[in-house]
């Protein structure tokens, strides 16, 4: 029943964001095939987390878009997710709930927690540092670096980065007490999911910036000249200037999760919590 149940819900939610347009069609197929395995092999905390991240990041999206339009312009994925997008942000979640139903471990929830509070840290502030009034700085040479720039930071971003973070870690927290019972989610206390939440997602966010700046495949369009993350602009194919070409912004953000899943482990080992 667990996997019917899982499939309706699916169904249903990725079914509204597609028709608001917020997922494509294969971003549909995805999502709704991710919500059903994690309802399914999870708990309400795993799911619920899940979908916390998905509802925010969508209605973030479509919060004043007019005035993101010029930044996004650049952006290698918009608004409407496709299936790398979703696999992106919710496939090492979904491997992780695997893991903890073959392997029950509070470890998992540690390192899902720290993996969807970056996703969902790195969105906010994309999302809201995109309308910040002042130009970001980029993460790696502090210069003022044009809106939308690959590895630009502000200072409402990494605000927005906080609080998304923080998000996961509340909304963690009450679905597992809501979960019941003696799970291993609902051992970790209010404070401690708020906190580790709150830094996992900063750090895995500040993470994914310094790999937009570095390794992420940069192009140049030559017919206005702006630097984007895709290789077609102005219907006219874009020039490489930098990073490497398999390191799309779709494996950035996969691999930025990732570490801020790990240093959501680290963090709660030197909070002095055993998970032995």
């Amino acid at each position: 029943m667990e996997w019917l149940w899982g499939f309706i819900g699916s169904v249903v939610i990725a079914g509204a964001a597609f028709w608001r347009g917020s997922l494509s069609g294969t971003g549909f197929l995805a999502a709704m095939a991710l919500g059903t395995a994690m309802f399914a092999l999870g708990s309400l905390a795993w799911f619920g987390t899940l979908i916390a991240f998905f509802v925010s990041s969508t209605l973030l999206s479509k919060f004043k878009h007019k005035r993101k339009a010029a930044a996004e312009s650049g952006y290698a994925k918009s608004g409407r997710r496709d299936a790398g997008q979703v696999a992106a942000n919710g496939g090492i979640g979904l491997l992780l709930c695997i893991g903890n139903a073959l392997w029950p471990h509070p470890a998992w929830w540690a390192l899902y927690v720290g993996v969807i509070a970056t996703v969902n840290a790195d969105t906010w502030a994309t999302e809201i540092g995109g309308l910040s009034k002042s130009a970001p700085r980029s993460i790696i040479s502090g210069k003022r670096v044009p809106a939308g720039t690959s590895g630009g930071v502000s200072g409402l971003g990494l605000l927005a980065s906080l609080m998304g973070g923080l998000f996961v870690g509340v909304v963690g927290w009450i679905l597992s007490r809501m979960d019941g019972g003696e799970t291993a989610e609902a051992a970790f206390g209010l404070l401690s999911l708020i906190l580790m939440g709150a830094l996992s997602g900063l750090a895995g966010s500040l993470i994914d910036s310094w790999l937009g700046a570095t390794v992420q495949v940069m192009y140049r369009c030559e017919v206005c000249g702006k630097m984007i993350e895709k290789h077609i602009h102005c219907e006219t194919r874009a020039l490489q200037v930098r990073g490497m070409r398999v390191m799309t912004n779709d494996y950035v953000n996969a691999f930025s999760s990732l570490a801020g899943g790990v240093i959501c482990l680290g963090l709660f080992i030197l909070a002095g919590i055993s998970f032995i």
